[in-house]
């Protein structure tokens, strides 16, 4: 059940959206505004990260694919920082990996973007209950699997080094790396060698790929 009046403790539920399409966030805006109170939104995952902290939301929107820090990684830098944040997955994705790797990171819900206007609501209602939301048109029983076999025959990289991958594989050089991520060039370089030695992945090329293929970086676009 959800409250009519869409508040989280007795106070009206606060929303934060991150979407890098303004068009598509101020459409999420729309809906969500008659039943809970938004409180702007943003661009990319670096800016989710530092809202997040400091306006500390009821609940958030976020999309997968944002420039310099993905949603996922976004998703699990909030949750280390605020064990009890609540994130509504709105993604074009709909591939099982993408929503595996969204809930591993801490997601409360999932919609797909073609059906926001007929679920988002529902989403975030469910989370400021505490409950769970996962859109019928994914498969349950599958996104199970996928979430019982985690990590099986997968390379790990650290949280740094999945941020520096995900700058790489956008193109970014080693000095906007460095700036974007607040740390010296040799320390970027230190991690790309890394990166390529636990890969075994050499190329840019290479690298984009992984990438894509890991839900670390995504080409498909809202």
């Amino acid at each position: 059940m959800k409250p009519a009046d869409g508040t989280a403790n007795g106070k009206r539920g606060r929303v934060l959206i991150a979407d890098d399409h303004c068009l598509v966030a101020a459409g999420l805006s729309k809906l969500l505004e008659s039943d809970f109170t938004v409180l702007g939104y943003v661009s990319d995952g670096r800016e989710l990260v530092e809202r997040a902290k400091l306006d500390q939301p009821d609940a958030m929107v976020v999309d997968i694919s944002m420039p310099n820090l993905n949603g996922i990684e976004a998703a699990r830098q909030i949750r280390a920082a605020m064990p009890g944040a609540k994130l509504v997955f709105v993604s074009v994705h709909s591939d099982i990996q993408y929503v595996a790797a969204a809930f591993r990171a801490g997601a409360s819900g999932y919609v797909l973007k073609r059906s926001a206007a007929s679920e988002l609501v529902a989403a975030v209602h469910a989370m400021l209950n505490n409950e769970m939301y996962l859109t019928p048109l994914i498969d349950r029983a599958a996104l199970q699997q996928a979430l019982s076999t985690e990590g099986r025959g997968r390379t790990v990289l650290s949280p740094r080094q999945r941020e520096v991958l995900q700058l790489v594989a956008e193109g970014r050089r080693g000095k906007e790396i460095a700036r974007i991520l607040r740390i010296s060039t040799k320390t970027v370089e230190f991690h790309k060698g890394l990166i390529a030695k636990k890969l075994d992945l050499h190329s840019v090329a290479e690298l984009t790929r992984y990438a894509m293929e890991h839900e670390i970086a995504a080409v498909e676009r809202s």
